[in-house]
C-alpha cells in the first residue's frame, strides 16, 4: 500500500493537473495507492501571502490578485471536471467567497495575525485537493476529498505548528478504516484542539504525506516533483547535476537541512522510525526510476550530494576572556535560544579564543544584540570583543554516509576550492562524518558548487590496475567473475578494474591499456613471453601505474620473497597463498609493517575461509576493542566433507577417494589429511589476534595413518588407506554411541593452538555442519554467552575466487 504526494510544480497549470490525474488513474490499482496528498496549485501559496499582506496594508491591489486567484481555480474546474460539475462549482465558489470575506476582514481591521495568515493560506490546498478529487471522479476513480484538518491535530504555534502525532495517527487510521475509496488529501494544513486552522511550515505537504504514511504503516511513500530524484546538487546552479539512485535517511536529512528542496527534514523522521522507504519521482518524466531513500543505500559513492544554503550571516565571538572559562558556550547559546534564534552551523577554534556560528540573515542583528547584552560586562572589561557579523555568506555541504570510510574527502574538497580561489571562512564537521560544511562568500557559491561537483562526481572513472600471477583454477575463475561484473562496476561505481598483466606456469604478458578478458587465454598464449617470476615483479614495478594491485594465485614459495619489495613500491597485494602469513612470524610482521608504512593494503581474506568473511570479522572484533577468548574452527572443506559423509555403512577410504574425484581435495589427499593446511590457517588466525606464534607452536594431529604416509604415489596411498577403515570405523562408532559426530577442530585458547579430531554433541555449533562447509566460532568478551558463528562453503574455486575479487574491490575503494 502506497501514499503519494504531488507538489505545486506538478499541478502548476491545467495541462499539468490533467497529466497528474491521468498518472494517478494509470497507477492507482497497480501500485495500490490509498491516498494522494496535494499541495496548492503552483504559485498559489505565494499569491495568498501577498494578497493577505497587501490587504493588511489596505492596498486595494489585493483585489486584483484575489480575482486572478479565483479565475485560476474556476478555470481548472471548467477544464477538468465533467461529472457533477454544478455541485463542484458551487462548492468552489462558496469556498472562494469565504476567502474573499476573510481577506476583506483583514483589510478592514488592518491586522494580519499568524492565525489568520494560516487560515488564508489553507485555501490553496483545500481548493486544489477538492478540484483534483472531482477531476478523478470524472475519470471514473472512486475518490473522496479529505480535509486534513479533520485528522491532523497540532498545537497553536501558527505558521509552523507542531503535530500531536499520537492523536493524529489515531484519527488518520480511523478515517482510512472507514473509507475505502482513494483519499485525496490536503497537504500543509492541520487544526488545533479548538479546530482552528494551522499550517505545518516549510515543506508541510511532504510532512502531511509522512504523517499519513506512518499512521497507516505504508509500504512506501512517493513524492512526485519536477526533478528525476534527489540530485547531486541543485540543477539550477549546477547544470551537470544528476539524480542519485538511492540514499539513506541520514544522508537525505543532511541534504535537506542544507538546502536540497526536494525533501524537507520533518518528512524524514516519522518514516525513518518505521523504515518506510521514500521514493522521489518526476511528474514530467514518470519512467525515470527516481531516488529511493531508506535505511541503507546500494550506492557506493563516498559523497552523495553537494548542497548549499545560499544566504546566511556568520557571527564571531572572540577574545581572551573565552579561554578556559567554563559556561561560555552555555551562556552564548542560551542567549540565542531566549531570542528564538536558530543556529545553522557552529565552529570553535581549539584554542577556545573564538566561536563562530551561522544564522539566517534576518536574525543576525537580533543575535548580535542578545549576545552583546549577555557579555556586556566582559566587553566593557575588554575581555571579549563585540560580536562581528559577516554578511552575504553561504554554506556549502558535502554529504555522504560512506565519507567516514573514504580518506581524502576533506583534502579533495579544499583542493577544489583552493584551485578556484575560494576562501573558506569557517569549517564544521560532525562526529558522524556524514557532512563536511564550509562557509564561503555568497558571490563564490555557484562557482564553488560546480567546482566541487566536478571534483566529486565528474572526474574520469577510477581505474585499478591488476597484475595477476597464476591463472590456474582460482585465477581463471577470478578473471571470469571480473569479466562478468566489470561493466556493472564501471557503470554503477565508476570503477574500472583493468587487468594489465597475466602470468601462468609458462608465459606472461603485459599491456598497460588492459587485456581483453574475452580472449585472455589466446592473448597470453600468442603474445606472452616465457615466464620469469622475478622479471614479472620487476616489470610490474617499472610500469609504475597508479592504483596497482598484485593478485597472486600461484601458491609458489619463491614469489613470497618478493612481497615486501612489492608493498614497498606502493603496490597492494591480494592473495589466497597462505605461505607468506604462515611462515616465520618475523616475515608476517614485516609485511604488515611495510603495507602500513607505504599506505597500501595486504589482504588475504581467502587464506582462512575461502570466500567466508573470517579475517575481516576477526579484524572488526579486534579493532572495536573486543577481546578474543576462544576460536574453534573447522577449516578444511575437504576434511569437513569426509567426516560429514562418514556415516554408518560407508568406509572412510571410499569417502576420501570420492572427495578427490569430486575435486574437493588436493590432488594428493594427504595434503589435506595431514592437517598442515589447517595448521597454516589457524596460525594466521592466531597471529591476527596478536599472538607471535611460530608454526611449530601448533599441536597437530595428523589424520594420515603412519603406515601410508610415505606411500610413493597418490594411487599407492589410496590403495593402502582401506587398511585403516576398521580403526576409523571404531572411532565413528564410539562417537555414535554418545550421539556425537566427528569433527577435525582447530582451537585457539589461552594463547595455545591445537588441531585434533574431536567428538561434538548436538549442542555444539559444529554438529550442524554438512557437506564441505567450514565454520568458525568466535567466543569473545561481547560474544561470550552466544558465540559469533561464521559458516559457509570452505572449498571450491568459485567461492575462493569470489573472496579474492572482494579483496580487490576493497582495495579499489581504498585507493580511489
Amino acid at each position: 500500500m502506497k501514499i503519494i504526494k504531488f507538489g505545486g510544480t506538478s499541478v502548476g497549470t491545467v495541462d499539468r493537473i490533467g497529466s497528474v490525474v491521468d498518472l494517478i488513474v494509470a497507477h492507482q490499482e497497480k501500485e495500490q495507492i490509498r491516498g494522494v496528498v496535494f499541495s496548492a496549485f503552483g504559485g498559489v501559496t505565494d499569491q495568498l501571502i501577498e494578497l493577505s499582506q497587501k490587504a493588511a496594508l489596505r492596498d486595494t491591489c489585493y483585489e486584483d490578485l484575489l480575482k486572478k486567484f479565483e479565475e485560476k481555480h474556476l478555470e481548472a474546474v471548467d477544464a477538468l471536471v465533467s461529472q457533477n460539475k454544478t455541485v463542484v462549482q458551487t462548492w468552489v465558489e462558496a469556498t472562494l467567497t469565504e476567502l474573499r470575506d476573510t481577506v476583506h476582514g483583514v483589510c478592514l481591521v488592518k491586522e494580519l495575525t499568524p492565525k489568520t495568515q494560516d487560515f488564508i493560506m489553507s485555501f490553496g490546498e483545500r481548493l486544489s485537493a477538492y478540484i483534483i478529487c472531482a477531476a478523478l471522479g470524472s475519470k471514473g476513480v472512486n475518490a473522496d476529498y479529505l480535509d486534513a484538518r479533520s485528522v491532523i491535530k497540532t498545537n497553536e504555534t501558527f505558521g509552523f505548528a507542531r503535530v500531536n502525532k499520537e492523536v493524529s495517527y489515531q484519527k488518520i487510521k480511523a478515517h482510512f478504516d472507514q473509507h475505502q475509496a482513494l483519499q485525496v488529501i490536503t497537504g500543509f494544513i492541520g487544526s488545533t484542539e479548538k479546530d482552528e486552522t494551522s499550517t505545518l511550515g516549510r515543506g508541510g505537504s511532504d510532512y502531511t504525506l509522512a504523517l499519513v504514511g506512518a499512521a497507516l504503516h505504508a509500504d512506501e511513500v512517493t513524492i512526485w516533483t519536477d526533478v528525476d530524484g534527489v540530485m547531486t546538487a541543485d540543477p539550477n546552479k549546477v547544470p551537470k547535476a544528476f539524480p542519485i539512485d538511492s540514499m539513506t535517511y541520514e544522508e537525505a536529512f543532511e541534504m535537506s537541512h542544507f538546502g536540497a528542496r526536494v525533501i524537507y527534514p520533518p518528512t524524514i523522521q516519522p518514516l525513518s522510525q518505521q523504515d518506510i522507504p521514500i521514493r522521489i519521482k518526476n511528474t514530467f518524466n514518470p519512467d525515470a526510476p527516481g531516488t529511493v531513500i531508506g535505511r541503507t543505500s546500494d550506492s557506493g559513492l563516498a559523497v552523495k550530494g553537494i548542497s548549499s544554503i545560499d544566504r546566511i550571516a556568520l557571527l564571531r565571538l572572540q577574545g581572551s576572556g573565552l579561554i578556559g572559562v567554563a559556561g561560555i558556550s552555555h551562556r552564548l547559546f542560551g542567549a540565542l535560544a531566549k531570542g528564538k534564534i536558530n543556529v545553522i552551523l557552529i565552529s570553535q577554534a581549539s584554542s577556545e579564543h573564538s566561536i563562530c556560528f551561522a544564522v539566517a540573515p534576518d536574525s543576525a542583528a537580533l543575535a548580535k544584540q542578545v549576545i552583546d547584552e549577555e557579555f556586556s560586562l566582559e566587553v566593557i572589561a575588554k575581555q571579549i570583543d563585540p560580536v562581528i557579523i559577516e554578511s552575504n555568506m553561504s554554506i556549502l555541504a558535502i554529504v555522504g554516509e560512506n565519507m567516514r570510510r573514504s580518506p581524502g574527502i576533506s583534502g579533495r574538497l579544499f583542493d577544489a576550492l583552493g584551485k578556484n580561489g575560494v576562501n573558506v571562512a569557517a569549517i564544521s564537521q560532525g562526529s558522524s562524518e556524514l557532512n563536511i560544511s564550509v562557509v564561503i562568500n555568497k558571490a563564490d557559491e555557484k562557482k564553488s558548487l560546480n567546482a566541487l561537483h566536478e571534483a566529486f562526481f565528474l572526474s574520469d572513472t577510477k581505474t585499478l590496475h591488476v597484475f595477476l600471477l597464476g591463472t590456474g583454477l582460482i585465477g581463471s575463475t577470478f578473471l571470469k567473475q571480473l569479466n562478468k561484473q566489470r561493466a556493472f562496476l564501471k557503470s554503477e561505481h565508476a570503477l574500472d578494474i583493468k587487468p594489465v598483466a597475466l602470468g601462468n606456469i609458462a608465459k606472461m604478458v603485459f599491456d598497460a591499456d588492459g587485456i581483453d578478458l574475452n580472449r585472455w587465454q589466446s592473448i597470453l598464449e600468442e603474445n606472452g613471453s616465457p615466464i620469469d617470476v622475478f622479471r614479472f615483479v620487476e616489470t610490474m614495478k617499472k610500469m609504475n601505474l597508479p592504483n596497482s594491485v598484485f593478485v597472486e594465485c600461484t601458491g609458489d614459495k619463491q614469489i613470497v620473497d618478493s612481497y615486501e619489495s612489492i608493498l614497498a613500491s606502493a603496490i597492494s597485494i591480494v592473495t589466497p597463498n597462505k605461505i607468506a602469513n604462515s611462515g616465520p612470524f618475523s616475515r608476517y610482521k614485516k609485511l604488515k609493517e611495510t603495507a602500513y608504512k607505504h599506505g597500501v593494503k595486504f589482504l588475504y581474506e581467502t587464506n582462512v575461509g575461502a570466500g567466508l568473511p573470517v579475517i575481516s570479522t576477526l579484524s572488526d572484533l579486534m579493532s572495536s576493542g573486543d577481546r578474543i577468548l576462544k576460536i574453534e574452527a573447522v577449516l578444511s572443506g575437504t576434511i569437513s566433507y569426509i567426516f560429514n559423509s562418514f556415516t554408518e555403512g560407508r568406509k572412510f577410504s571410499q569417502i576420501v577417494r570420492e572427495a578427490r574425484e569430486k575435486g574437493l581435495s588436493e590432488p594428493d589427499p594427504r595434503d589435506d589429511l595431514n592437517g598442515v593446511d589447517v595448521a597454516r590457517k589457524l596460525l594466521i588466525l592466531a597471529r591476527d589476534t596478536g599472538l607471535a606464534l611460530e608454526p611449530e607452536d601448533i599441536a597437530l594431529e595428523n589424520l594420515v595413518p603412519e603406515f601410508c604416509r610415505t606411500a610413493p604415489t597418490v594411487d599407492a596411498f589410496l590403495d593402502e588407506l582401506p587398511k585403516a577403515d576398521d580403526s576409523f570405523e571404531t572411532i565413528r562408532k564410539q562417537a555414535a554411541k554418545k550421539f556425537c559426530k566427528l569433527c577435525y577442530i582447530a582451537t585457539l585458547e589461552n594463547d595455545k593452538a591445537r588441531i585434533a579430531l574431536e567428538q561434538v554433541d548436538g549442542d555444539h555449533p559444529f554438529y550442524s555442519l554438512s557437506g564441505s562447509d567450514n565454520m568458525i566460532v568466535f567466543t569473545t568478551e561481547r560474544y561470550k554467552e552466544r558465540p559469533l558463528v561464521v559458516k559457509g562453503p570452505g572449498a571450491g574455486a568459485e567461492v575462493t575466487a569470489a573472496g579474492v575479487f572482494a579483496d580487490v574491490i576493497r582495495i579499489a575503494h581504498y585507493l580511489t
